[in-house]
């Protein structure tokens, strides 16, 4: 990708990635070149598309050893916020679109998605056990606050009462914590906060429309009073930019009221590695070396490694010194203990309308 390639700051203002190369299955590489005229009307600033897809299921399912959930449902594809690390973006090429600026502007929302989890979840096979959002996109994005499509999964796993894990960085969960309340006083329900730094100029540089790190520590206060569990998580540490304030986040974290904690490194598979170079050139190009060295130490050599219990923690001295301090972090501020199980035995289908009742 060209630099002549990059779309204007003016046109992208609010966005993570500075292109929109071609997908992985993309057959063909366009690029820009100038023909010698001159623009005279300058291009209109990207705006934010949302197609309707209908899905036939809505749980996915997965296997994975570094996986505490075996089952997802994503409201939306494609994420908003913008975050130019996002692990995520890689799964717009399956789409046809590009894991660049396609990804934060072309989204695709799935409103029938609570309609289709509740019939997935009344099937006589289904076996009960936590769900959780958040793992791919963030369900909170901004669009959630008028597609409201999060709110009606959450409705129906509380009408189901079925055990929940979420994740975001979006602080429009609040907007939810009267459901959310309810099932944590069941036992059914954890959020996991992420907070990447509490430097809010770094935070607005990585994670353009998430909001500032001040306004999630509130978030976690918010869920925490209502007696929501919230684990902060510390995720991904940036080696060379955000390495730093692995303590600072998780004190901050613990007086907002988290009662866990969870982190995670910098992984950039596909695409996004290309994409991550780039922006840390423009941001921080003192710091760019720096950075993909350590991952490439991390990796074998490589900038990201796939391999099972490897991609989320990386290994060498330099991981095993990030897990170190973590841990003691988290045994001194008392973020180290287990978090109690989700209950599945309250599970149950709730009766449709038009259901006969029984009458004993």
């Amino acid at each position: 990708m060209t630099e002549i390639d990059a779309i204007p700051p003016e046109r992208r203002r609010g966005r993570g990635a500075a292109t929109n190369p071609e997908g992985r299955f993309d057959p063909y590489v366009r690029t820009v070149e100038p023909d010698g005229w001159d623009r005279d009307d300058d291009l209109p600033p990207l705006r934010t598309h949302v197609s309707v897809e209908v899905p036939k299921r809505v749980i996915s399912r997965n296997d994975s050893p570094d996986l505490s959930f075996d089952r997802s449902v994503n409201p939306y594809r494609g994420c908003e916020h913008g975050c130019i690390y996002c692990f995520a973006r890689p799964s717009h090429a399956y789409l046809g679109l590009s894991p660049g600026l396609d990804f934060e502007t072309r989204l695709i929302a799935r409103p029938k998605a609570p309609d289709r989890l509740a019939r997935e979840l009344s099937a006589a096979r289904y076996k009960v056990a936590p769900i959780a959002i958040g793992t791919n996109t963030d369900p909170y994005q901004p669009i959630e606050r008028d597609r409201r499509i999060m709110r009606g999964l959450i409705e129906v796993l509380r009408d189901f009462r079925h055990p929940l894990i979420i994740a975001t960085k979006g602080t429009l969960i609040e907007r939810d914590v009267d459901i959310l309340a309810e099932m944590a006083a069941d036992g059914l329900v954890r959020v996991g906060i992420s907070v990447t730094s509490l430097d809010a100029d770094l935070s607005r540089r990585l994670e353009p429309r998430v909001p500032a790190p001040a306004r999630r520590l509130r978030a976690i206060e918010t869920l925490s009073r209502a007696g929501v569990p919230v684990r902060v998580m510390v995720s991904p540490v940036i080696p060379g930019l955000t390495d730093h304030e692995i303590e600072p986040i998780l004190e901050s974290a613990r007086d907002a009221g988290a009662v866990g904690a969870h982190w995670a490194m910098l992984r950039l598979p596909w695409e996004v590695s290309t994409l991550f170079a780039r922006w840390l050139r423009d941001h921080y190009p003192n710091k760019a070396s720096k950075v993909m060295a350590r991952l490439r130490e991390m990796h074998g050599g490589k900038e990201y490694s796939a391999e099972w219990h490897h991609r989320m923690r990386g290994e060498g001295v330099y991981a095993d010194l990030i897990a170190q301090r973590y841990d003691l972090a988290c045994a001194r501020l008392g973020l180290d203990g287990e978090t109690p199980p989700l209950r599945r035995d309250l599970f149950h289908i709730p009766p449709r309308i038009g259901d006969q009742l029984s009458l004993f």
